[in-house]
């Protein structure tokens, strides 16, 4: 909030005590479900915190596996209430056995709450402009009446087939919402790759307020073993959707017991239960050639040290391909969204991946155990100019304290 002090010797000696105050960043990530939005926030903290020795971030988020997070010095999170999205896309309450509009309500409170006891300078946005169920109004509009805060939505560089997005964010009154509150809107990724807002119906004022990043760069964060011996990556990212690829890599190895290179399978958080315990069945068949470990924030590290990747195609998992400069073979999900199946195609015509698509390659044994043996004579990414598009985090620390200075 802006106090107007009079003119005199009163003012300027007060103004000249205060401290001046150390930055502050709130990052709201609507994670209902999955580890994305969680990790983009955490690399974007990260990112931010590192480059201002005093400055502090605080992560918003509803996923279930914050704890299980390292974040560095000065990053701390806020749990809200968990929702799980069913199958048929509706939402219910994780654990509180509140209806999904009180459970809302709850969220919306300890946002606002959180944002009036922290003030924040700068508020990010991940990709949802009202927030889950629209819970993040309140608080836009609160903040509209004040100076204090600067507001940017954060995009990733896919958000879904143009058309689709375009009805999903008439419906949800997003439009409007990044007309009247956000400052800026940040694009996680190159426009020579793809536009996000194609289709929505944003004024020319707004698009000029449009910044392209490039991809966010990731890097070894933990150290951590990995085999000693060359090694395939299979990651199906959180893992929740991930049972069809991990399927299909488990049986590659089953039906061809000379596939090489072996391979180090990472069960997402949300790939559990019986469906793990059967995959832990067919990998202690496989005499070594397949290791399994569960879920690891230490991921980095395995990507680090691996041959190749056999992933699905989320946006973290696409920058750390690209980051870590690995031959890689994507098999997008193509449900609820075409976000995945958008960018590995897109990927795939500028040559820095191969995708396994369904339609076009066939789900089997036989196609996957082609793309594994192929993978070591893949060209890198790198060759096809990755490095050039994986300036996202410098361009953000940038572009914030540009926002801060016009301030």
């Amino acid at each position: 909030m802006n106090v107007h002090h009079q003119a005199g010797s009163t003012a300027q000696s007060e103004s000249a005590a205060e401290p001046e105050r150390s930055l502050r960043v709130m990052l709201y990530s609507h994670d209902t479900f999955g580890l994305g939005h969680l990790r983009r926030s955490r690399a974007l903290a990260s990112a931010l915190t590192a480059a201002d020795p005093k400055a502090s971030a605080i992560i918003l988020t509803g996923s279930p596996v914050a704890g299980r997070f390292t974040f560095p010095e000065r990053v701390d999170h806020m749990r809200l209430p968990g929702v799980t999205k069913l199958p048929d896309g509706t939402y219910v309450s994780q654990t509180l056995g509140l209806d999904i509009d009180d459970t809302t309500n709850l969220r919306s409170g300890l946002i606002q709450t959180a944002v009036e006891q922290y003030e924040p300078d700068l508020l990010i946005v991940d990709k949802e402009p009202t927030g889950f169920r629209g819970e993040l109004l309140p608080t836009l509009e609160w903040l509209e009446g004040r100076d204090q805060t600067r507001c940017v939505l954060g995009l990733r560089d896919v958000l879904d087939a143009p058309s689709v997005l375009a009805a999903e964010w008439d419906r949800k009154g997003a439009v409007a919402a990044t007309e009247r509150f956000y400052d800026q809107i940040w694009v996680y990724g190159p426009r020579s790759v793809y536009d996000p807002t194609e289709g929505l119906q944003l004024s020319e004022a707004t698009r000029a307020r449009i910044y392209w990043t490039g991809y966010l760069r990731r890097e070894v964060i933990d150290a951590a073993d990995t085999p000693d011996t060359p090694y395939v990556l299979i990651t199906p990212g959180g893992g929740g959707d991930g049972q069809a690829m991990v399927s299909l890599v488990l049986e590659a190895y089953e039906k061809d017991p000379t596939l090489k290179p072996d391979a180090v399978l990472v069960y997402g958080p949300f790939l559990s239960g019986e469906v793990r315990e059967a995959f832990e069945a067919r990998v202690a068949k496989l005499n070594g050639r397949v290791t399994a470990v569960g879920f690891d924030a230490k991921i980095e590290a395995l990507f680090a040290g691996a041959e190749g990747v056999v992933c699905m195609g989320g946006y973290n998992t696409f920058c750390e391909v690209l980051s870590f400069d690995k031959r890689a073979v994507i098999v997008p999900r193509t449900i609820p969204r075409l976000e995945q199946w958008i960018r590995a195609s897109r990927a795939e015509e500028l040559g820095l991946v191969r995708m396994l698509d369904e339609e076009r390659d066939g789900m089997t044994p036989e196609t996957m155990i082609a793309f594994i043996r192929g993978l070591p004579s893949q060209r890198k990414p790198s060759h096809a100019g990755a490095n050039g598009l994986l300036d996202g985090l410098d361009v953000v620390v940038a572009r914030a304290a540009q926002l801060m200075a016009d301030k």
